[in-house]
Order: C-alpha cells, then structure tokens, then sequence
C-alpha cells in the first residue's frame, strides 16, 4: 500500500494541518481516496504523532468543510459550474445529467449515501447546491450524520492497526464493506421512522 505509506510519512512531519488539507483536496474531487486518507491519519495517532480523539474530531470538521464547499460552490454558480475547466473534468455533462435525475428520485437518501460512494461524493454535492432542493442546514445534517458513521470508523481503524500494517490491509477492505452495512442500517431506521410518524399522522386525520 505505497499511497498510505507516503501519507503516513507526510502526515507524521505536517500533523493535523496536512490531514485537515488532505481531506479538503478530497472534497473536492481530488485523485486521492478518502478512507487511505484518513486511516493514514489514524495510524499516526497509533504511532504516537497525534492523539487520536483530537485526529477524528479534525478529519470529521475537514471532510464536512471540503464537502460544504463543494455544495456551496454549486449552489452559488448553478450550472455555470460546469463551464469551469476543473469541474467538467470531473463532472461531465453527461454524469451531472445521471447525478440530477438521481437527486430528483432519491433526494435525502441519496445525499446521506453519497458519503459511502467513492468517486460520486463530489458530483453528488455539486449537483444538490447547484439544483436548489435542499437548503444547506438539512444538506449538513445529512452530510454529517453519514460522516459521524464513516470517519471514526476509518481514523480509529488506522489507530488499531498502525503497527501492524498486513492486518490494517485486510480490514480496509473490510472495512468498505462494513460501512455499507451501517449505512443500510442507518437507512433502514430512518425509513421505519418515518413510516411510523406518516402512520400516526394517518391515524390522526381519521381520528
């Protein structure tokens, strides 16, 4: 795993202010994995570098911050964005097309989920401030809780296993699979929850 090796190095020399920057350039779109990203920053805290609450509690403000710009950057420019040099060759016409007809059937869901899909995190973001449907609180409360699963998992992942990087390896991948586990999980409770309230709701308007 060269790429987490280079960061632990990196991050080891820079603490905090380099994984905070890390996380914004993957916000926004950035060719580096999020989840290497902030393990690496949970395996400096395992060697001694950082403190690993202080660690999560960093890497939770940067991944919300590179996300809340990526929104904002949308909602601001509209689809103008897409004429900027750097955003269409991220996002292409024809993927914000597919993002904006996805975000117009799942709306909520797909902004909580979006955190648990590599590579679609970014023009997901863009796509909801760009398409003024969700106002930025409900966008940061989805957002973050999605975030509240994903980042501790991955920073004290990397804490668990910094001397022992073969098992950290194979719990990586683990690891991915297992957040979508608790994505579903978190998504089923929100769905009986709101099954519940649209049910006593019902109930009131025959009462």
């Amino acid at each position: 795993m060269p790429l987490l090796e280079r960061l632990i190095l990196l991050f080891a020399e820079s603490g905090y202010l380099a994984v905070f920057a890390a996380l914004l350039l993957c916000g926004a779109g950035a060719p580096l994995p999020e989840d290497i990203t902030l393990v690496a920053g949970g395996v400096i805290a395992g060697l001694g570098y950082a403190n690993v609450h202080v660690m999560a509690a960093v890497a939770l403000v940067g991944v919300l911050a590179g996300d809340a710009a990526m929104f904002l950057l949308g909602h601001r420019h509209g689809a103008r964005i897409m004429q900027w040099p750097l955003v269409a060759r991220l996002l292409t016409l024809a993927r914000y097309a597919r993002v904006q007809e996805r975000f117009t059937r799942y709306g909520n869901r797909l902004l909580f989920l979006a955190r648990f899909l590599p590579g679609m995190r970014t023009a997901v973001y863009v796509t909801a401030g760009a398409t003024h449907r969700v106002s930025f609180l409900r966008f940061l409360l989805l957002d973050g809780l999605a975030a509240l699963i994903s980042v501790p998992v991955w920073v004290y992942l990397g804490y668990v296993g910094a001397n022992n990087r073969e098992w950290l390896a194979t719990w990586i991948g683990r690891g991915q699979h297992g957040l979508w586990i608790l994505a579903g999980a978190a998504a089923l409770v929100a769905l009986a929850l709101w099954w519940c309230r649209r049910r006593r709701a019902r109930r009131g308007i025959h009462g």
